[in-house]
């Protein structure tokens, strides 16, 4: 018999079981007597939970007497192991099994062989569905598949009736419900609390058995139809990214999306009867069986893959496309998903979203850059979470220090919420220095900016009493846009964070894309296969050479600025005639709006990015035609040190705090000394408290920063005597056998300044 004419004999006998006017004990007592038969078992019975342990609720085979009598926890013997697991087991002599525990009252002892599935709501077990024989053997597959398709009826029947409610469900064993630590990789540094959610929510399969099979797989061929359509477009898709494991990612996927057999088996089940959702859900129950049978780490990542095309194809066939962020968060949430982009993670509210945990993720990933902005802790790299954490789960996010606690115990939680608190109360310190000048303990003024990207991001000038805006991301528009902005609606977004900070100045920098920065609508634009994307086709280059995206942001910006006074840097400069070459494409777009006597810019200021350390050797003849020059740290450390950000293996290898970055930084800074151009620096460094004393210890009086830095920072400015600062750094950097870090540490230890 094949495993579908199993299937379908159970199943027939099932729906009338389900369609009558029995009560539930009468339908469990049934189901068992027709597994039973179609099995030819000597024994069914059916366990469900109950006040937390698990219940013999209906049998064939055994003593009657030992029903709502014989119980056992989560995890004790074989029917506890397999609730403990979620996982099938299949024993040709059950007493061999370690777990295997004797119940005098069930009359077992006779019996031999031994399976049993476990009986699924709502993604956990609550109870188990077990056959016995008394001679020894293994069940076949097809008798498996008949045990599976039979716990999806049952879960069916225990929702309708009402047998296992909430609570029940969540009553599972220490290692699904006790205190478990997820590590990872931090992406943006932060504490955050809250309840799981699963960024594509998993789908429940509330109708097991079909009306109409031809109706069934029609709706299960519409459904590849379009998840194949999804994978073959996923590659041009900003989010998922260019290169790397990425693209081995996107193989196995194409590979899973046009397996024949995968369709084949999910045709096969549906032709037992099965509806389309539980269908491939059985397929995908199956799978999981076979795989965890095989002791490989690379099939288990396959594994991953598979189940999360297995999600895709139910959420596609059920018709629930949606994120959560469409249903909206109820309560304060940690989002959990595999990788995000940052347009699907601008759509969560901001006062609900406390963190985020991704399986994969980047330091460079473009998500990670609007986590930031929006002040949303980012934890990465967090390896097999979808196995360890559920939805509605209590989580304490700690990215800082890389981990996020699960179901936390009270010690847990009290310990970090005495973390969180003292991190509160620092905030509220920084919170009261806003309108506070940061002045250096000898007198001199500081500039502390933020950086910024997002329209909403406008509002922490007033909330940190920063100095105004030194840069601002235009690119994040291209990033969580599907086509190019056009130039009306690039106009608006300037205009409104123009109006939005008022007197102070905002530095609008044009846009960073391509390369690293990938956006499908210009992939015709950037080289394919760049190995090195970083340093390719991307920001000023890719602008220069798309006439028509620097003309529409140019007039965006003039038009936008009319009345204003409008700063705006060009990115990744590399020699001066770059420079002059972008400047030349606002000066014709001032030309023809002032020839049509359209409102101008009172004041126009032009300023300079110095990324590419090239750039640093011609500073004498760029100078003369800036207003301001900015230094973007984090791409000029790369640049210098040859160091991917990307690469995990070279990443964390070399240290902003370095002789060669900081004598670097100070060589520019003394070439500027003097002149009229305004020198600041943007990027990370210079929002790291100990990085910040440096760059002030060797001349720098601006920096640009994240918003939650601009408090800290200016604690520290007050901190600060620059003459003493400065001779300490200068003697150190002329000893190339000082730790910068180390020096610098002891200098603020015994100043009081805390660092982080």
């Amino acid at each position: 018999m094949t495993a579908a004419a199993s299937a379908r004999q159970i199943l027939t006998r099932l729906h009338e079981v389900m369609a009558s006017r029995m009560h539930a004990q009468g339908k469990l007592d049934r189901v068992v007597e027709i597994v039973g038969e179609c099995l030819t078992s000597e024994v069914c019975s059916i366990y469900l939970l109950r006040e937390g342990m698990l219940e013999l609720f209906a049998t064939q085979g055994l003593n009657q007497s030992a029903v709502h009598v014989t119980r056992m926890a989560i995890g004790e013997g074989l029917t506890g192991t397999i609730a403990d697991n979620a996982e099938m087991l299949n024993l040709a002599e059950a007493k061999a099994h370690p777990d295997f525990q004797y119940r005098p009252e069930t009359g077992e002892e006779k019996f031999h062989s031994f399976a049993g599935v476990p009986i699924v709501y709502r993604e956990r077990a609550v109870g188990v569905l077990c056959v016995q024989h008394l001679d020894p053997r293994r069940y076949e597959d097809i008798e498996i598949e008949a045990l599976q398709t039979t716990a999806m009826v049952l879960s069916e029947l225990i929702a309708n009736a009402e047998l296992v409610d909430e609570e029940e469900a969540r009553g599972l064993s220490e290692g699904h419900t006790g205190t478990q630590t997820v590590n990872g990789l931090t992406l943006v540094k932060g504490l955050g609390a809250g309840h799981a959610v699963y960024h594509q929510p998993r789908v429940q399969i509330t109708q097991v058995m079909a009306e109409d099979i031809e109706a069934e797989r029609q709706r299960v061929y519409r459904a590849f139809d379009k998840m194949r359509e999804q994978i073959d477009n996923l590659s041009s898709q900003a989010e998922f990214g260019v290169g790397g494991e990425h693209e081995e990612v996107l193989a196995t996927y194409k590979m899973f999306a046009y397996d024949e057999g995968w369709s084949r088996r999910i045709n096969e089940a549906i032709d037992s009867g099965l509806t389309a959702e539980a269908a491939i859900e059985r397929v995908q129950q199956h799978t999981r069986m076979r795989m965890r049978e095989i002791d490989d780490p690379l099939l288990a990542d396959r594994m991953h893959d598979l189940e999360d095309l297995a999600n895709r194809l139910v959420r596609i066939v059920s018709g629930q496309l949606g994120t959560a962020a469409s249903q909206g968060l109820r309560r304060d949430t940690i989002l959990i998903a595999r990788n995000l982009g940052p347009a699907e993670l601008l759509e969560y509210d901001r006062r609900r979203l406390k963190g985020v945990i991704l399986e994969e993720g980047s330091l460079t990933a473009h998500v990670v850059i609007v986590a930031r902005a929006m002040g949303v802790p980012l934890l990465g790299q967090a390896k097999g979470i979808r196995g360890i954490i559920r939805d509605g789960d209590e989580i304490l996010l700690d990215a800082t220090a890389a981990n996020a606690a699960i179901r936390p115990s009270t010690q847990v939680a009290e310990a970090f919420e005495a973390r969180f608190a003292k991190s509160r109360e620092k905030q509220a310190a920084y919170a009261d220095l806003r309108d506070v000048e940061p002045f250096t303990r000898c007198g001199t003024r500081i500039q502390v900016m933020m950086n910024a990207g997002l329209r909403d991001d406008i509002s922490a000038l007033a909330m940190t009493g920063a100095d105004g805006v030194g840069l601002f991301r235009t690119e994040f528009q291209f990033l969580v846009s599907a086509t190019l902005p056009q130039r009306e609606r690039q106009m608006r977004l300037y205009r409104d964070v123009l109006d939005a900070a008022g007197d102070k100045p905002v530095i609008f920098r044009t846009v960073d894309i391509g390369g690293d920065k990938a956006v499908p609508y210009l992939a015709s634009d950037i080289a394919e296969n760049d190995e090195n994307p970083a340093m390719g086709w991307r920001a000023l280059r890719l602008a220069l050479e798309r006439e028509g995206l620097m003309k529409a942001q140019a007039r965006a910006l003039l038009e936008a600025g009319a009345g204003k006074s409008l700063y705006v840097m060009f990115p990744m400069v590399s020699e001066p005639w770059e420079f002059d070459a972008a400047k030349a494409v606002f000066d014709e777009q001032l030309a023809f709006l002032r020839k049509h006597k359209k409102l101008l810019p009172d004041a126009i200021h032009y300023g300079a990015m110095l990324e590419v350390p090239a750039l640093a050797e011609v500073l004498d003849l760029l100078l003369p035609k800036l207003s301001f020059l900015s230094i973007g740290t984090n791409d000029l450390t790369q640049f210098l040190f040859a160091a991917d950000r990307a690469n995990p293996k070279i990443a964390q290898r070399y240290d902003w705090l370095s002789h060669s970055i900081l004598r670097f930084l100070r060589r520019v800074a003394q070439e500027t000394n003097g002149s009229s151009v305004d020198v600041g620096v943007c990027g990370e460094m210079g929002g790291r408290r100990l990085e910040a004393l440096a760059l002030l210890g060797i001349g720098f009086r601006r920096l640009s920063i994240t918003p939650a830095a601009v408090g800290p920072i200016k604690e520290l400015v007050r901190k600060v005597d620059l003459a003493e600062l400065s001779e300490a750094v200068t003697g150190w950097l002329s000893d190339p056998s000082v730790n910068m870090r180390e020096q610098l540490s002891g200098w603020a230890a015994e100043r009081e300044i805390e660092f982080d």
